[in-house]
């Protein structure tokens, strides 16, 4: 179902039901770009921190422009579920002069990117559903009754007296200059003749500045106690004052209230978008989605709160908005999945498990629901993934059933079986790093393999490919024209590498990877790789069979094992390294997925 700001009013009762009675939700985001121009580009060996800090400088920049959402209900009867998929346009427009107007940038390559897969940017700028998020729609309503207060004060007697008396840190009317004192009196003659016709009309003054509105209100008020003064604003943003008259002060009162009571509700109607990512959060169900990090960083920061400079406060604020969360394609690429699946991106993901081994699950869609029923695929529309992303979900999830005795064919979202991938997300392009880890310690895997090597300008991959050959291949991470990191295929030599490499000529210098993180962020003690130490129950652990996503490649991907998989998310191809398929294969579920000590 395709939502914007004329229809969502009417559909956000269909979505808070849609919540509410799901078993899991998947999600999905477009975004304006990828790569802010100041912050470093993702490369094959960050750590999660490091990762996360390049992607909330993209989150700072770029706009989510086009939020799916797909809520799936399992119907034991029929042994199927029920999907409504919602596809939102989202655009931050400011709905009054107190209210936020967002700066935001543009990618090229995203854009264009978008253009060729037919999104309608114009339904994103003239129908994109506004938001306020929880800090922004609390400064407002703060605001508004600072304001209303103010006004008050200004009609009080000690304020409009005669003799100019100060009321708290007000001095009196401003004095009305001479070119404005015509305009002013036409007003108020204005305002006489409609208080001594009586009618129950309002009275509507021309369209003025916002120093001459000022002036009417200090005036009028001062002039004429049995009226009420509001500015509206027109059809195309022009702002007036329009005229009530009042029977006393009780009903200047009242009216002042329903006022501010209107704006108030004003304010609750522009949060907007944000009821969506509130009902998401205050349901503490799982939320899935496929290569999910940029898209929750993105929510994060653009619907809940601006994200913290710090990446445990990160974590801990994702735990607070999102306690359960999934990425598939994390889970297509740990054990038992990674060796039944080739292709991890999302639409060959989807076609994969509707195929043997795995049995296709079955998803049926209401009438409002069913443009995404058909055979055509609408891949990058976020409503689209994210329904595909669901799907794809329940057919890996109802696999780990065939692992249970006697065999299960379908396995809730809330199963145990389920835990393991849960609040870890994928890590792209880091061959060693599997995942970030939401609510424990990550993954940081010893690296004494890998240098940091300084070059001529004029040096090509082969160059330090050659310079390497002595001690076997080597994965690059290119970081600029003169430096890269290369780490041996063959990690046994790394020793005999930096004996022969480190004391290289001047043009060509080659360090560790540890020393190269010590110049690179001497503050930063905690980015440098660590070994965890062995503890007596290593050795057992490592016998026991498991589903975890665990990192034991040895090699990194080619080159050409990467490409650019869509506008908002950069997929790695190749599946990342886990622990052999044959420690999936006991059927017996209490061993299956018990966590090592070391990885």
């Amino acid at each position: 179902m395709e939502v914007t700001k004329t229809n969502f009013k009417e559909c956000l009762s269909q979505i808070e039901e849609a919540i509410k009675e799901a078993d899991f939700l998947a999600i999905d985001g477009e975004f304006t770009g990828l790569h802010a121009k100041d912050a470093e580009s993702i490369g094959s060996f960050d750590t999660p921190e490091e990762r996360y800090h390049k992607l909330r400088k993209g989150a700072a920049h770029f706009l989510l422009v086009q939020f799916g959402l797909a809520a799936f209900k399992y119907d034991p009867e029929k042994k199927s579920y029920t999907s409504r998929p919602f596809n939102m346009y989202i655009f931050p427009r400011p709905f009054s002069r107190q209210a936020p107007d967002l700066r935001f940038l543009c990618q090229a390559s995203s854009i264009d990117f978008l253009v060729s897969q037919n999104f309608d940017f114009n339904k994103v700028f003239r129908d994109g559903i506004p938001y306020l998020t929880p800090p922004q729609e609390e400064r407002l309503k703060e605001s508004i009754k600072k304001r209303n207060a103010e006004h008050a004060q200004l009609s009080s007697p000690a304020f409009t007296s005669p003799h100019g008396a100060s009321a708290g840190p007000y001095k009196g009317p401003v004095e009305v200059p001479d070119d404005q004192k015509d305009f002013i009196d036409d007003i108020c003659e204005q305002i006489k003749d409609y208080i001594a016709k009586a009618t129950k009309e309002p009275l509507q003054l021309p369209q003025c500045s916002a120093f001459q509105r000022k002036l009417i209100y200090q005036t009028a008020r001062l002039k004429y106690s049995n009226i009420h003064l509001e500015t509206k604003i027109g059809e195309k943003k022009e702002r007036y004052i329009v005229v009530s008259a009042v029977q006393s002060e009780e009903d200047l009162k009242a009216r002042e209230k329903a006022k501010m009571d209107a704006e108030m509700a004003e304010v609750d109607e522009a949060v907007g978008f944000c009821k969506v990512t509130q009902m998401l959060s205050q349901s503490g169900k799982l939320v899935v989605g496929h290569n999910m990090l940029l898209d929750l960083i993105h929510v994060i920061n653009q619907f809940n709160f601006p994200l913290p400079e710090e990446y445990e406060d990160f974590k801990a604020m994702v735990k607070c908005c999102l306690p359960r969360l999934l990425d598939t394609k994390l889970m297509a690429s740990t054990a038992p999945f990674k060796d039944l699946i080739i292709n991890t991106t999302l639409g060959d993901l989807r076609r994969t498990v509707e195929a043997k081994p795995f049995v296709k699950p079955q998803v049926d869609l209401p009438e409002e629901y069913s443009s995404y029923g058909t055979s055509t695929e609408f891949l990058h529309e976020a409503g689209y993934d994210a329904y595909i992303t669901g799907v794809a979900f329940i057919g890996m999830a109802n696999f780990l059933g065939t692992y249970q005795q006697p065999p299960k064919d379908w396995i809730s979202p809330e199963s145990p079986l389920i835990e393991p991938f849960v609040n870890k997300l994928f890590m792209m392009r880091v061959y060693d790093i599997p995942y970030l880890n939401l609510t424990g310690p990550d993954v940081i895997p010893p690296r004494e393999h890998v240098f940091h090597v300084t070059f001529p300008k004029e040096w090509k991959s082969h160059d330090i490919i050659h310079l390497f050959a002595p001690y076997g291949g080597v994965s690059l991470s290119w970081i600029n024209e003169t430096s890269a990191l290369a780490a041996l295929f063959r990690k046994e030599n790394a020793p005999a590498a930096l004996k022969g490499l480190v004391k290289g000529d001047d043009s060509v210098k080659v360090i560790t990877y540890e020393d190269f993180k010590k110049q690179a962020a001497p503050s930063q003690s905690s980015l440098l790789p660590r070994k965890r130490k062995h503890t007596s129950d290593d050795a057992e652990n490592s016998k026991k069979p498991r589903i975890s996503p665990v990192a034991e490649s040895t090699t990194g991907p080619a080159e050409s094992e990467v490409r650019e998989e869509d506008a908002g998310k950069e997929k790695m191809e190749t599946n990342s390294g886990c622990e052999s398929p044959d420690s999936c294969s006991d059927k017996k579920a209490k061993k299956m997925f018990d966590e090592p000590e070391v990885w």
